[in-house]
């Protein structure tokens, strides 16, 4: 039997292999601890992160799925900023559910393309 852990990981492993991020159309990778939500643009190719976002920087009290969306929202507006408007999704093993779709929503309603 695997533990959850060993689970995401094998996801994870699966969606790596098909999918990659470039300068044009980076990775767009979530990563959702206990507490926090972690967002990356990054260029597989050159291996460096483009624009990055997290929840750690906000002071609101709202709930984990709410600040999600304004994590999603501002890493759109940086991606826009630096002139990024397409992406390639990297839900990390996660699933496509919760705080990474509210992420994943405001991103696309902020004016990302995936």
């Amino acid at each position: 039997m695997t533990s959850k852990i060993e689970r995401r990981n094998k996801i994870k492993t699966r969606i790596r292999g098909r999918i990659s991020g470039t300068a044009e159309r980076p990775r767009m990778t979530v990563f959702r601890s206990n507490k926090q939500i972690y967002v990356q643009l990054v260029d597989d190719l050159a291996g460096r992160t483009l624009v990055a976002a997290s929840s750690r920087g906000l002071d609101t009290k709202a709930t984990k799925t709410e600040i999600a969306a304004l994590v999603g929202a501002a890493v759109a507006a940086k991606a826009l900023e630096a002139g990024i408007t397409e992406v390639v999704f990297d839900r990390n093993g996660y699933l496509f559910h919760g705080r990474v779709k509210s992420l994943a929503d405001a991103a696309r309603g902020a004016g990302l393309k995936f």
